[in-house]
């Protein structure tokens, strides 16, 4: 514990932790691993069990808290929140082209394949023993639930109860299988904004045409294509977002010397929409979360020659993608060009390790409580169900309230529900 401070009424203890970079080798190179922990001021003295929050991504860290609102101030009721940079994010010895920069593309290849779900659970079990905690919760959002299966999977005596988020994955099925349905989800996802907003659809087209007869450049100076601009349809999947991807697209252009010129604001926020330039880990590993003894050859590369409405061509109508990561991202991106060969080489992996254990899955004792959402463009549905149906002790909020960041946009009121839902499986469980 080597600092704190207050935000709002909640103590936030900083904590780092030296971890093994591979697990088969815990006497080789290690990596410093951040957690936060957050209390209420009242509490902090309080014997309290442990929830620890798993993000979504791969490849992000951590929320900061700045307020006790939220889906943390219901856990903060009755939890200390243990807020986990995931290896490679935030505070945790981030990975980036430069921070990768002075190794070989093997090397890179190497270090990069040890971020992926299973290592992330092993520094959160190494951390629950440093910290001489017994049993703790978990609460996975998105990828986060994809940990907490893992979890589930090997290290069930240290799980009190998980609620996970918008997170239940196929535990069987090839990434191609998980892109052609996710791919259908984007297509009408697609379909309802065009038809919400009739004029965005000639906008969209504008925009892509002028960047197919034009060298249009980001503020950082890439160029900025009709695939990348299609990459912004991943907000498509979150509440809230339609409108305000309207009004970007209302402003796209400007009159600059007497001609149409896409706006530097547009093209500002075009470059932020790249979460790929800060968070390399979601482009080259996005795929690999799917991967048990078998290599994705750039799944959704593939997967979307099946679907000719995502390729665009001038006088034919726009589409967007949705969260999908492409091998030309590493041509274009200029913070993933160098990288490019470590995720070639990444993409053609054959040997990732199995992620789940159906056996053990199919008898867990631990309580599971699941939001899943209908509509979710980024976890099949149907898929969330499939898994669900195998697995021990699990109960699942089914709605289509929300989109997949229904624990941002209402997280009190879904964590809440999930805590009552885990509370009648082990009331259930003791009255048998």
């Amino acid at each position: 514990m080597e600092s704190a401070f207050y935000v709002d009424n909640m103590l936030c203890h900083q904590h780092q932790f030296a971890l093994p970079l591979d697990y088969a080798n815990k006497d080789g190179e290690t990596i410093t691993v951040f957690a936060r922990e957050v209390v209420l001021k009242e509490n902090r003295d309080a014997t309290l069990p442990w929830l620890v929050y798993l993000q979504g991504g791969p490849g992000f860290p951590s929320p900061r808290p700045d307020a006790n609102s939220g889906w943390l101030k219901r856990a903060l009721q009755q939890y200390r929140v243990l807020l986990l940079d995931q290896r490679g994010t935030g505070n945790s010895q981030v990975v980036s082209a430069q921070t990768l920069a002075s190794q070989s593309v093997s090397e890179q290849v190497d270090y990069l394949s040890q971020f992926r779900a299973d290592n992330i659970v092993r520094d959160a079990e190494a951390i629950r023993e440093q910290l001489g905690i017994e049993q703790w919760a978990l609460l996975g959002q998105s990828f986060g639930g994809f940990c907490t299966l893992h979890y589930l999977s090997c290290y069930p005596d240290s799980l009190s109860r998980a609620y996970v988020t918008g997170g239940i994955p196929s535990l069987t099925r090839h990434a191609d299988e998980v892109y052609r349905a996710t791919y259908k989800r984007v297509l009408d996802k697609n379909k309802a904004f065009f038809d919400a907003f009739p004029q965005a659809q000639q906008m969209c087209n504008r925009i892509a045409d002028h960047l197919l007869a034009n060298d249009v450049r980001l503020p950082n100076g890439q160029v900025f294509t009709v695939e990348q601009f299609q990459l912004i349809g991943i907000n498509l999947g979150q509440s809230g977002a339609n409108v305000a991807m309207y009004y970007l697209l209302e402003g796209a252009f400007v009159e600059a010397g007497g001609a149409p010129q896409l706006s530097y604001s547009f093209l500002n926020a075009m470059l932020a929409e790249q979460a790929y330039q800060t968070n390399p880990i979601y482009a080259i590993l996005h795929e690999a979360i799917y991967c048990q003894n078998t290599a994705s050859r750039w799944s959704a590369h593939r997967v979307r020659s099946e679907y000719p409405q995502c390729h665009y061509e001038s006088g034919k109508d726009f589409c967007f993608t949705g969260e999908m990561v492409y091998p030309w991202m590493f041509d274009q991106l200029e913070s993933l060009k160098p990288l490019k060969a470590a995720a070639e080489q990444l993409a053609e992996k054959k040997d990732w390790p199995v992620l789940y254990d159906l056996e053990q899955l199919s008898r867990n004792k631990v309580p599971v409580a699941a939001a899943v959402y209908v509509d979710d463009m980024y976890v099949e549905f149907d898929y969330s169900r499939e898994t669900l149906a195998k697995m021990g002790k699990a109960k699942a909020w089914m709605t289509n309230e929300y989109e997949h960041n229904g624990l941002r946009a209402d997280g009190e009121r879904i964590l809440d529900r999930l805590i009552l839902l885990a509370d009648e499986l082990e009331q259930r469980g003791s009255a048998q």
